[in-house]
């Protein structure tokens, strides 16, 4: 019987290939709805009588799944956002998969923390559970403060806001060129793009733990801490896929899938992921006594992932990985976190530091793009001595440091040579 209803904020590759596939699929669901502000997208949608088009990449082809029954509601329509209001009081799931936890409170009455907490405070629902999808390791926390800074408290309600490791690589396809040559549906007639996901599907949730309440999407797995998987994910998955189209940039190429017999690329991330990112994880989060911390479950882990990641009919873009540099060199974020994690295991990061000495490299290419300060712009990477590569990455850290911050910089400039090597065509 179908007694959950589920309000999705943010209508792309995730949200339509995920949760409301998933939603749909289960036949537990009597309301799926989701808000987004792309009009076009949404009218698209409508006007198919809200079924939409999903294209899930194998490892040998690509299949079209049609779902069906999806109401699309743009929040900034008066109409809408009234509808929107009362299913989300009625809601018994919702999941944001917004670009980033920035965008939680973006627009001040029409936001999502907005939104959300007028839904719950009013909700007539037992008991609601919100999945947060944003690449943030504590998206949750930082949803929940938002509401509750707008209700006060929620308390009085029966609500769990729940982190995900959502490790299912996707994109929005535009081109209507590549469209046409992967034989790609389009999300709706009268749309000139196409919802690429892979076909992988273990996504990690953290445990509901409200009495008597089960989630009506099944297939997730639950877990009671889990902030050793997003680590991995973090430190695992995002720094290889980023390692790998930083040196996809520097040698010029457009898709991931050209790595795939590059056999010294490949052999760079493969050492990265197994001897710094996996070497690091397995020695911090051993204690969990989950199969993944463990040498052969690691190494089955990264097998697994560096096929995926250069899977020819995902068709994933090295652009697509090298966006947002500037954040993803970040003394925290993927590639300099997982470095730092590896000093702090007593495990030299020497391949992921050629992954930053290429990120490094995008950068300068793309200076103007990023704002690089006039005296930072320094040119062709292979010109850049070890004061300019120290000077760019202070730039990065915005001030940030971390104890083993001359290490890291130092192994970057010995990386250069190597990445110089890795480089040749």
């Amino acid at each position: 019987m179908a007694e959950h209803q589920i309000v999705g904020f943010g209508f792309g590759p995730i949200q339509s290939g995920l949760f409301a596939k998933e939603a749909f699929q289960s036949g537990n669901f009597s309301r799926i709805v989701v808000a987004e502000i792309d009009a076009e997208l949404v009218d698209a949608v409508r006007a198919n009588k809200g079924t939409y088009n999903v294209n899930v990449a194998r490892t040998d082809g690509i299949d079209t799944v049609k779902i069906d029954n999806v109401e699309l509601l743009n929040p900034n329509v008066t109409e809408d956002r009234r509808t929107l209001l009362e299913v989300l009081a009625e809601a018994t799931e919702i999941a944001t998969c917004l670009p980033s936890v920035n965008f939680y409170e973006a627009v001040a009455e029409n936001s999502p923390a907005s939104l959300i907490a007028t839904g719950l405070k009013k909700s007539t629902a037992d008991a609601t559970i919100v999945y947060t999808a944003e690449n943030n390791n504590h998206a949750a926390e930082i949803l929940e403060q938002a509401i509750i800074k707008k209700v006060c408290r929620l308390s009085h309600k029966r609500v769990q806001f729940l982190n995900t490791v959502i490790g299912k690589m996707s994109r929005v396809v535009t081109d209507p060129a590549e469209i046409a040559e992967s034989k790609l549906a389009t999300i709706a007639p009268g749309i000139e793009r196409a919802f690429l996901v892979e076909e992988f599907n273990r996504i990690l949730v953290s445990r509901t733990t409200i009495d008597g309440f089960r989630p009506g999407i099944e297939v997730f797995i639950e877990k009671d801490d889990l902030l050793p998987f997003e680590e991995a994910k973090l430190f695992g998955h995002n720094a290889i896929h980023a390692l790998l189209g930083f040196i996809g940039a520097v040698k010029g190429i457009i898709s991931m899938s050209e790595l795939k017999d590059d056999e010294v690329v490949m052999e760079i991330a493969r050492s990265a992921f197994l001897d710094v990112c996996g070497a690091a994880l397995v020695k911090k989060n051993a204690n969990t006594g989950d199969e993944l911390f463990t040498e052969a479950g690691f190494r089955e882990y990264a097998g697994d992932l560096l096929g995926r990641m250069t899977n020819p009919y995902l068709g994933d873009t090295v652009a697509r990985a090298c966006r947002d540099v500037v954040r993803k060199l970040s003394i925290n974020d993927r590639v300099f976190g997982a470095m730092d994690l590896a000093l702090q295991n007593g495990i030299e990061p020497n391949n992921m530091a050629i992954g930053a000495m290429a990120g490094i490299a995008v950068l300068l290419e793309h200076a103007k793009e990023y704002n690089l300060p006039n005296n930072l712009c320094f040119g062709d990477w292979r010109e850049l001595d070890n004061d300019g590569i120290q000077k760019i990455i202070n730039w990065l850290w915005k001030g940030q440091t971390t104890a083993q911050a001359s290490q890291l910089i130092q192994y970057v400039q010995n990386a250069k040579e190597h990445l110089k090597k890795a480089a040749t065509k």
